[in-house]
């Protein structure tokens, strides 16, 4: 079978991320590039592949299967929406957009093309994650009632010359980062119902939040609380202590995700289900016991999913599903705005995300 050809739009940090694993995934191979940046042509000389300035130039060029799309989160829309006119099959970069009406607009796009989308929260694609999730679906805790999410990112100055990340509406940690968890905790408790929070800048004194707590309660029960900032040292965040991406990130052996239930704990990203060693009692020691699980790099096994999306499967995060994180994290944005309890309401969206409750 022919390698699929992929090209990839943004040359960022994401972007070479995807540009490199491309290079570990059997059945496909990086075929073009799209940056403006003369950095772009440089790394498309060293890749030996052409370099587009736009997707205009991509799309009129052809030869390829497929296109990640890594380019700052306003550029999603108008983007990703060329490409499935063209009827070029995407893996979109989190988040799906910058707005809950970009998001909305990208699933008519969908809709309307019928071309696929596979929404990039690599996350879901990591064998710990789904042996959390096939421990959770099983009763080994029982129901989930509580999760407590820390996320602590010591972002250095630099990272905010690029003007979008600290851009009100398009940057700021709320939608860079804790996206990831706003995903992780729908994909094991099911759809947010409301949410409250608090956030400023205090510390970095840039136009867009640097800390944030949140309170979030769902549908189906339950509540948790997470706490992030990209001004806080520390090495309590999933990029840091999950060891996904080593070459950008030492690794910590730290938790940073607690999940309480009926009849055990959960935590992450060390994979350890804990329960009492006889009766369910705080005063009884529990025990904890790890699911087995096969590691493979989250970031190949994305890609090679979105293959397979290619040739025709359905997609592990549809534009739908993504898209409703969006609406979860405009909430948490007015909530912070407000200082009240915002619902969560994924009508915005033109349709609830299918499939996603019960999970």
């Amino acid at each position: 079978m022919a390698s699929l050809r992929i090209a990839v739009i943004g040359a960022g940090v994401i972007g070479r991320t995807h540009i490199d694993t491309l290079a570990r995934v059997d059945g496909m191979e990086l075929a073009a590039i799209v940056e403006p940046a003369p950095a772009g042509r440089t790394l498309a000389g060293e890749r030996g592949v052409p370099c587009h300035a736009d997707v205009a130039a991509l799309i009129a060029a052809g030869g390829i299967d497929g296109a990640v799309v890594a380019a700052p989160n306003e550029l999603h829309l108008p983007v990703t929406g060329a490409l499935l006119e063209a009827g070029i099959p995407v893996l979109l970069e989190k988040p799906v957009a910058e707005s809950v009406a970009s998001a909305a607009a990208l699933i008519a796009a969908q809709a309307r093309t019928g071309t696929p989308v596979l929404v990039g929260h690599h996350r879901r694609h990591n064998a710990k994650v789904k042996a959390a999730k096939t421990a959770i679906e099983s009763g080994a805790i029982g129901g989930l009632a509580v999760a407590t999410v820390t996320c602590t990112l010591m972002k250095p100055a630099s990272y905010f010359d690029a003007a979008w990340r600290r851009t009100p509406g398009v940057g700021g940690p709320i939608l860079i980062n804790l996206i990831h968890e706003v995903d992780l905790l729908r994909h094991f408790f099911g759809e947010i119902a409301s949410v409250q929070a608090l956030s400023g800048n205090r510390i970095r004194g840039l136009p867009v939040e640097d800390t944030a707590a949140v309170l979030l309660t769902f549908e189906r029960g339950g509540v948790a609380t997470l706490a992030i900032s990209d001004a806080a040292a520390g090495p309590w965040s999933w990029d840091m202590a999950s060891g996904e991406n080593t070459a950008r990130f030492p690794a910590y052996d730290v938790s940073t995700h607690l999940y309480g239930g009926s009849l055990g704990g959960l935590s992450l990203p060390d994979l350890k289900v804990w329960r009492h060693d006889g009766a369910l009692d705080w005063t009884v020691r529990m025990n904890a016991t790890v699911p087995a699980f096969a590691w493979q790099d989250p970031y190949v096994a994305q890609l090679a999913h979105f293959g397979a999306v290619i040739r025709g499967a359905a997609p592990l995060i549809g534009i739908a599903d993504g898209s409703a994180n969006i609406v979860v994290c405009d909430a948490i944005r007015e909530a912070a705005r407000t200082g009240g309890a915002r619902p969560v309401d994924l009508a915005a969206l033109g349709a609830r995300a299918p499939g996603q409750t019960p999970r």
